[in-house]
């Protein structure tokens, strides 16, 4: 981190929610905070708390439009931006682990081995793969799911049932999964503290290790260029510009901290700037050009675990571990 600075922490809009929060999200202009207790607030013009479970927030996803959660009490809930709520599934006496949005309305969800698919319109299918699912994910074009799993991953056209689904190996626990927007990669973070990741076109692989801690947080520029990541005393970049990806080449560092590491990252939706959390509370806006800092949190509160910027980029929210959080309009 650098000695002094710039600062926007006094633009920042305060808030405090009844125990840590699982996620962030805007919903059209609308930040919605999701606490890990099952509650969420829209803090738009009118602040409104709504109950999405009878239970803990297991997993969440939005496409912008829409915000869909999973919990422990076996449902799948759609929340809005006028805060109306329904549920989309029940699983009666199973936990709905991981949920993700698709194109057009449709939706994924995974109870245990099974990854179930919900298209907008015509017939829900399902999927097992060989260990509980570890996470779900579609491509940017959304025809793709990635369920990744112990053992890699496995790449699944729901809406093709004559394709058989092809699955990448790579031993260990594969626990999120992100593709990049050119659709060339598909990566996954790791039980162990690495992260992992197949070029589509041919299968090869790209480790990418030497983390100090678990990666829980990463995700890609908007350009494609970079992949950020936490799990490290710094924002680790991986390089995506060339057709290799990161194969044989090193990373980045960004907005290192004074202490701790690195626990969320969230890129912008247009600009070469991303915003990073860290365990001790702080919240950094970078950019990757020149690794310029600008302080939007001080230390203090908790480990950040939420982190969004709103779709157009005029905006950033995050929370903590504690139910502390924030909301920097520009």
């Amino acid at each position: 981190m650098s000695a002094t600075p710039s600062s926007l922490v006094d633009k920042v809009q305060t808030l405090s929610l009844d125990g840590g929060l699982a996620g962030v999200r805007f919903l059209a202009n609308v930040p919605v905070f999701v606490a890990e207790s099952g509650r969420a607030l829209l803090a738009g013009p009118q602040r409104q708390e709504v109950m999405l479970h009878d239970g803990v927030v297991l997993d969440l996803a939005s496409d912008g439009r829409r915000l869909l959660t999973s919990g422990d009490d076996g449902t799948v809930r759609e929340l809005l931006p006028d805060a109306s709520l329904r549920t989309l599934v029940t699983v009666k006496g199973r936990w709905i682990d991981h949920v993700a949005t698709g194109p057009d309305g449709s939706f994924a969800y995974s109870v245990g081995k099974t990854a179930h698919f919900i298209p907008a319109k015509g017939e829900a299918r399902s999927l097992d793969v060989p260990s509980t699912v570890g996470a779900l994910g579609f491509g940017p074009k959304g025809v793709r799911l990635g369920v990744a799993h112990y053992g890699g991953i496995t790449l699944w056209f729901p809406n093709a049932p004559g394709v058989v689904p092809e699955t990448l190996g790579w031993k260990g626990s594969h626990l999120a999964v992100v593709f990049s927007p050119d659709n060339r990669f598909v990566i996954t973070s790791m039980q162990e503290s690495a992260m992992h990741g197949w070029r589509l076109s041919d299968g090869r692989h790209m480790r990418m290790t030497g983390y100090p801690g678990r990666v829980k947080s990463f995700g890609f520029t908007a350009d494609g260029k970079w992949l950020a990541s936490s799990g490290s005393t710094e924002v680790i970049l991986w390089p995506f510009q060339s057709k290799d990806g990161p194969m044989g080449k090193q990373p980045n560092m960004l907005a290192p901290a004074p202490s701790g590491r690195v626990s969320a990252v969230a890129c912008h939706p247009k600009d070469p700037v991303l915003a990073a959390g860290y365990e001790d509370g702080m919240v950094l806006m970078v950019r990757i050009t020149d690794g310029a800092e600008i302080l939007l949190r001080t230390p203090g509160g908790g480990r950040v675990t939420a982190l969004a910027w709103r779709g157009d980029g005029g905006a950033v929210a995050f929370g903590t571990e504690t139910g502390a959080a924030g909301l920097l309009e520009f």
